[in-house]
């Protein structure tokens, strides 16, 4: 592109039949967008009071928004994948991965098919041929808003770490390989949004289908995904910790303290994401002095560890109770994002 597309163009406001205001069109903009005399295009005002012009055929155009890339013997199965996600994550309603041989490899054709269909929401086959995939994204934002996806990833997490730490109190690996198989389901909802947030925050349409209020926060909302995701993978830790254990139950005293700060690092998370969904900024607030209060907790629960389980399970329980007060903390994560949104609100 060259230097001169990028020159400012100042025009003057007109007056036209007495009331009409009314200002030009830059003559090469025009053309490019293939438009005339008689043309209608529509016109958003954004966040910044800055107006938005687009074609009633661009909306239409980014409906279909296709992109294709071609892989390589050579390339590995996980960069292919990493690949996909960059497509799904970029808004890309139509994704074909094509191979520059007779055939995509059969390793990686699993890896592609096993990851859509565990971790892509709305994705759908379109073609599966043996020298390329192509993948259809069917999403309505508007009936499952960023809030929605939050509430349903939030619910999710808070439900593994009450399974894993449910394991703590019996000797059946069959709930601590369920919370780890759950993990795909967050990670689904995670990509949900983070796809979403990516596509409000250049499409006003899609900001108000979502029920989002302004650009502005979707970074907030993108950070306490990711804090709900973060949570989630320290379940699933605190489920493989629980694995890597003795099979000889945990004494009662030790398993009194465990439930007590992870009781007490539950209640920080799910109180300030209630405040996120109900807007509730004194909440947060007070969520924030909660975390402190469950920070405490830490060094009494290591002293009764050191004190009281075998020494071989030492590690494992510390890094439990690791995972129980990162918990907490990404609970006051989401609160100060809660605060930090409340200010850009007033701002605005």
């Amino acid at each position: 592109m060259s230097n001169d597309e990028h020159i400012e163009e100042l025009r003057k406001i007109q007056v036209t039949g007495g009331s009409t205001f009314i200002i030009s069109l830059p003559k090469r903009w025009v053309k490019q967008m293939g438009l005339g005399r008689g043309s209608v295009v529509s016109m958003n005002q954004l966040d910044d009071m800055s107006l938005n012009i687009r074609t009633l055929n661009q909306a239409a155009l980014e409906k279909q928004k296709r992109t294709v890339f071609t892989i390589s013997e050579r390339d590995k199965a996980e960069s292919v994948v990493r690949h996909l996600v960059s497509s799904y994550l970029g808004g890309y309603n139509i994704i074909q991965i094509r191979s520059a041989g007779k055939r995509i490899d059969p390793e990686t054709r699993f890896a592609i098919k096993d990851f859509v269909r565990k971790k892509l929401v709305g994705t759908e086959t379109l073609s599966d041929l043996p020298n390329e995939i192509t993948f259809q994204i069917l999403l309505s934002y508007s009936e499952l808003s960023v809030k929605d996806a939050l509430r349903r990833m939030y619910i999710i997490a808070a439900s593994m770490h009450r399974d894993a730490i449910q394991t703590l109190g019996n000797d059946n690996p069959r709930i601590s390989k369920e919370v780890i198989g759950m993990d795909d389901e967050v990670d689904r909802f995670s990509f949900y949004v983070m796809r979403l947030l990516n596509v409000a925050v250049t499409d006003l349409a899609i900001l108000k289908k979502s029920g989002i209020k302004n650009p502005r926060q979707c970074l907030g909302y993108r950070l306490v995904a990711k804090s709900i995701e973060r949570m989630a993978d320290h379940a699933t830790n605190i489920a493989e910790n629980r694995l890597a254990l003795n099979l000889v139950p945990i004494k009662e005293d030790l398993l009194e303290e465990l439930n007590k700060i992870s009781q007490a690092a539950l209640k920080v998370f799910e109180s300030s994401m209630e405040a996120l969904l109900d807007e509730d900024y004194a909440e947060a607030d007070n969520v924030i002095y909660q975390a402190e209060e469950t920070r405490g907790l830490e060094a009494e629960v290591i002293h009764k560890i050191v004190k009281l389980a075998p020494v071989e399970d030492v590690p494992p329980l510390r890094l439990i109770v690791e995972s129980i007060v990162r918990t907490s903390e990404y609970g006051a994560d989401i609160a100060e994002t809660v605060l930090n949104m409340a200010v850009s609100d007033t701002a605005s």
